[in-house]
């Protein structure tokens, strides 16, 4: 079997893209914040990075980039309203933003409305002209498709360790133990001093960025977008990876994100009976690890058994 086929790289391509929009919901509901937006988000960056790539002839990193910042700049005009409402509340109302930025971009001529946007500037072409110039993929023996998609893995590996890095260094700094408290107790948070409107909206705001980096990366590994692509289905699929993976630890959308961009390829051929297996196995879940695969005790036992049993100060092993 080959490792390299164009089919397995997208199929990877995919996993790392959905992992990036895992975390960026964990981000918001590491504050205690149901958002249902970031489908919405990830359309603002989608489309904003086509549209300054193709039709200003930007460079592709600028485009992306700029794609976070306009959904964080956008998370930052609607979060004022939105995060101080909670619950079902605040998850009706995001998602009711994410319709209007879908429908707005069904009806807008420079979005090209229902037919989407095709011939968006491609990474993975971009990157197997880099493999190409340098050599790499004549030394590697590979031809300038499987150099192109292996070159965006790569990229794509690397933001996602950024993000992961950003994350856990958040966590364990001031902002992260305000985030922590407000989640626990809102109001005790409030009581003990913890500006919560500041950091509800400061974990909002970052979310949204991270979901529109995403949202512009798969704009450009795909080639085409259209509106269906940020519908609600695909708000239930960006849910999915944090509370089927585990949304108390940061791992967890990540093995969400593996597993349910996998599954639907695993078993393509039960196609027929796909959705319902699939629905059963959330089903499954929800009775049996209602906080999702990956809790904190069992990452916690993971640490310790890859540590090698490291002995404890007393002398005893962990």
């Amino acid at each position: 079997m080959d490792i390299l086929n164009p089919y397995y790289l997208q199929i990877v391509t995919f996993i790392l893209i959905n992992a990036i929009l895992g975390i960026s919901i964990y981000i918001t509901l590491s504050t205690g914040q149901m958002s249902l937006g970031n489908a919405g988000f990830m359309s603002l960056g989608a489309y904003a990075s086509a549209i300054l790539t193709m039709k200003l002839g930007l460079p592709l990193a600028f485009g992306i980039f700029t794609g976070g910042v306009l959904a964080a700049l956008v998370a930052l005009l609607i979060g004022l309203p939105t995060t101080r409402l909670q619950g079902l509340y605040l998850a009706i109302a995001t998602l009711g933003f994410g319709e209007v930025i879908r429908v707005v971009a069904l009806n807008l001529e420079i979005t090209n409305g229902a037919l989407g946007i095709s011939g968006i500037p491609s990474l993975s072409i971009t990157l197997g002209k880099v493999f190409n110039s340098t050599g790499l993929a004549e030394a590697l023996s590979l031809d300038f498709q499987v150099a192109g998609q292996l070159g965006l893995v790569v990229l794509l590996l690397l933001i996602l360790i950024c993000v992961l890095t950003f994350q856990l260094l958040l966590e364990k700094s001031r902002i992260g133990r305000a985030f922590a408290a407000i989640k626990e107790d809102e109001h005790a948070a409030e009581v003990m001093g913890v500006n919560v409107v500041y950091y509800k909206m400061l974990s909002f705001i970052i979310g949204a960025f991270v979901a529109g980096l995403a949202g512009a990366l798969y704009a450009h590994s795909t080639f085409f977008i259209n509106p269906t692509d940020f519908s609600y289905h695909k708000v239930v699929d960006i849910l999915l990876y944090a509370v089927f993976g585990g949304s108390n630890v940061i791992w967890g959308p990540v093995l969400g994100a593996f597993i349910l961009t996998l599954l639907p390829e695993v078993l393509r051929f039960m196609a027929d009976y796909r959705a319902m297996l699939y629905g059963a196995l959330l089903v499954i879940m929800m009775v049996f690890r209602p906080n999702g695969i990956l809790s904190r005790e069992l990452a916690a036992k993971i640490r310790t058994f890859l540590c090698f049993g490291k002995k404890s100060p007393g002398g005893d092993r962990q």
